[in-house]
């Protein structure tokens, strides 16, 4: 197989690493990623600025491409500039930290799955649940495992798999649930400070809230122990509402 793997944490990040780690005797694999942490960028792409890239070792050995772009800068310039052949798989993580409900529309990792996916190739983001102590093992085990799987299924057209793994040992995720982006909103705190120079500034904070209701979500998957898999694509229409909106909005006269 062909494998390019990428992130939103920077591809100096320990998780790249992990995810390497996992995967590199499966075939050939390119690493392409962005040269510093570019964690929340969503999908954003670089239109005004040259993207600058260079060769990165380990070990004394090429590693990959570090990139002066965004996630999905980076998947684009490897399959466009980089590789000489398209990738069969791309992988986005190992993210530290979960990429549940709204966090998937700011999620730098999600949106390096998405590219990928745009462009044809099926993609997954696969994310840790946890910023402190990471279990870097439990993810590398489920990573081969999907990847076993892919072999068989495939993806379907346009979809990319959303994985959130929990951070606990291997032996006690209980198991694969095929969940739904859960329905959620960040409940934010902004605190405000002053700089040596008496002048404010804010750092953001604050948590995700669950709308109630809801059944089979990636955070109740996560949760309870499980492997959340969720099939996501970004056309954002808000099919329910369609009859509505054309009942309601397309007889406006001209002006």
């Amino acid at each position: 197989m062909r494998i390019l793997i990428s992130n939103d944490d920077g591809i100096h990040a320990p998780g790249i690493h992990a995810l390497y780690d996992a995967v590199k005797d499966l075939g050939d694999i390119t690493v392409a990623a962005p040269d510093t942490e570019r964690s929340a960028v969503g999908h954003a792409i670089t239109l005004s600025d040259p993207i600058k890239c260079r060769e990165v070792e380990k070990n004394g050995e090429f590693f990959g491409y570090a990139i002066g772009g965004t996630p999905a800068d980076c998947v684009k310039l490897a399959i466009y500039s980089l590789l000489d052949e398209k990738p069969d798989l791309v992988i986005s993580g190992f993210n530290l930290g979960q990429n549940v409900g709204i966090s998937v529309i700011y999620s730098g990792t999600v949106s390096a799955a998405t590219e990928g996916t745009i462009l044809g190739i099926p993609s997954i983001a696969i994310s840790l649940c946890t910023f402190t102590e990471p279990i870097w093992e439990t993810p590398q085990k489920v990573i081969r495992t999907l990847i076993e799987r892919f072999k068989t299924t495939g993806l379907p057209p346009e979809t990319l798999m959303n994985v959130n793994v929990p951070n606990i040992p291997f032996d006690r995720i209980k198991g694969y649930r095929t969940t739904t982006m859960g329905r959620s909103r960040f409940e934010e705190i902004f605190h405000k400070r002053t700089d040596p120079r008496g002048r404010a500034y804010y750092w953001m904070d604050g948590e995700m809230s669950l709308y109630d209701g809801q059944q089979d979500t990636d955070v109740q998957a996560v949760d309870e122990h499980f492997v959340s898999l969720t099939p996501l694509w970004f056309d954002l229409t808000h099919y329910q509402v369609m009859d509505e909106f054309r009942g309601g909005w397309d007889g406006i006269p001209k002006a």
